[in-house]
């Protein structure tokens, strides 16, 4: 049975007194929900009467059990996502507040659930940046980012107070803050060994600089979604009370249903949805939704001139804009060897992001290698990609998980040169077929590293 400390189990009791017992005993002795969400830009859906449905996200279902993801060509590519079904709330948030399309920056934002879930959710036309500011989680941020295919998103590795400079740019802030993880610890033993009353307070004061830095980059009138993983009051309704207080934002009521048994707000005037696993099937959550007053003047943001010498123009290699399905809808660069796709509406906002460190934005579409252009594996994956522009190869599964494994692969009937290689006619990654063999272009640290590789694959979707 798990243990947990006695100042938790304490604060609990003070927090929740009538339902702490059920609390306890769900956190100890009951399994953590699996849980998945499917992809529904790259044509992914569910079935109309699925039993195991997430209430509150029309894209999420609940698994019988943990599957294994790794071997999953699927999950490989982006068709579908594994996430706690309470963190999938913020698809019912968005949909909710979010009407037009919006400029949305999820801060904190690795490994990426909640920046997919919001892509799916917020109308088509949408810019989103997706921010984490540690660089390893970063690039794990970047990876799912990619694989999720949308075009219309940057990921960027900065602190909350550089993209606070992007003063009143984004129409929804997405803060997500780091917690003192109680919400976890029925399936993280770390987030029991590491719990102290000190940790709570040390976050609070955190969570405090966090919104401190970015709320000048939130317009007035936008709208604040503020979440944890956490339980106690300190980190959650008092920090929503500290928002209302400082900053004057309004507390934004979230419809719900009674049978999704999603616990009110403690001891607080305000609107907050705590999910607990005694009550809801899932990990802990607290979310709350708050909307910046709109008598602020609002500051026409402009892009700073670079003062240092122009970067020398790099023409685009020929036919390259082929490679995608509307090329008029994007505008087309060279950076660092590689050629960049961004969406033409998004294209001019760009200069703004000069100072920051930008890890991705719209669509590597391929590496220039001397009067020649490689296909990227971003492009692969990317609803931007013209399914016509390459030739085809379809692989059964040893083959597709080898390509996965950054093994040599064969492809016999295949023609010379980049082949599009498909699984099930879904398309996986790139290579340049020279014959007898073809070159893997899977990315080198986004490899499976098992040598047990099962014979057929799960299946999930």
């Amino acid at each position: 049975m798990i243990k947990l400390s006695d100042d938790f189990i304490a604060q609990m009791r003070h927090i929740l007194p009538d339902e702490c017992d059920a609390l306890l005993e769900a956190i100890t002795t009951t399994d953590p929900s699996v849980a998945i969400r499917v992809n529904d830009g790259r044509g992914i859906s569910l079935s109309d009467d699925a039993v195991d449905r997430v209430p509150w996200c029309t894209t999420g279902r609940y698994l019988k059990e943990r599957m294994p993801f790794t071997f999953d060509i699927d999950f490989q590519t982006g068709r579908y996502y594994v996430q706690d079904a309470s963190s999938m709330f913020i698809h019912h948030v968005i949909k909710h507040v979010v009407k037009e399309p919006v400029r949305y920056l999820d801060l904190c934002a690795a490994p990426g659930g909640k920046t997919t879930t919001a892509i799916s959710a917020l109308p088509a036309d949408s810019m989103v940046v997706a921010n984490e500011i540690m660089p390893a989680r970063a690039r794990v941020l970047y990876e799912n980012i990619v694989k999720w295919g949308s075009p219309r998103c940057i990921v960027t590795n900065n602190a909350p107070h550089d993209l606070g400079k992007l003063h009143h740019f984004f129409d929804v802030v997405a803060t997500d803050v780091p917690c003192s993880g109680e919400g976890m610890m029925r399936k993280d033993e770390e987030a029991r060994n590491q719990w102290t009353p000190a940790l709570v307070k040390q976050c609070a004061t955190l969570q405090k600089s966090i919104i401190a830095d970015i709320w000048q980059a939130l317009r007035p009138g936008g709208v604040l979604i503020y979440s944890t993983c956490t339980y106690n009051r300190e980190e959650n309704e008092e920090m929503v009370a500290h928002i209302v207080e400082q900053y004057g934002a309004e507390s934004v009521e979230i419809p719900v249903e009674a049978d999704w048994h999603i616990h009110p707000a403690i001891d607080s005037p305000y609107h907050c949805y705590r999910f607990m696993p005694h009550r809801t099937n899932g990990e802990g959550l607290f979310m709350a939704v708050l909307r910046k007053p709109d008598d602020e003047r609002r500051a026409e943001l402009r892009a700073k001139k670079s003062k240092g010498a122009k970067a020398k123009s790099i023409p685009v290699p020929r036919g390259v804009d082929a490679w995608l399905e509307n090329p008029k809808q994007y505008a087309l660069s060279v950076a660092n060897d590689e050629v960049i796709a961004i969406p033409a509406d998004i294209a001019p906002l760009m200069p703004l992001f000069a100072d920051l460190r930008v890890l991705q934005a719209g669509v590597t579409v391929g590496t220039v290698k001397g009067k020649n252009c490689v296909p990227s594996h971003a492009l692969a994956l990317s609803t931007a990609l013209s399914n016509e522009a390459f030739a085809q190869s379809e692989v059964d599964y040893a083959t597709a998980m080898a390509y996965m494994r950054g093994e040599a692969i064969v492809l016999p009937d295949a023609s010379r040169g980049y082949a599009l290689l498909t699984y099930r006619d879904k398309p996986i990654g790139f290579a340049n077929n020279l014959g007898n063999r073809a070159n893997n272009l899977y990315p080198k640290p986004w490899r499976v590293l098992s040598t047990h590789i099962p014979t057929t694959p799960p299946e999930i979707l």
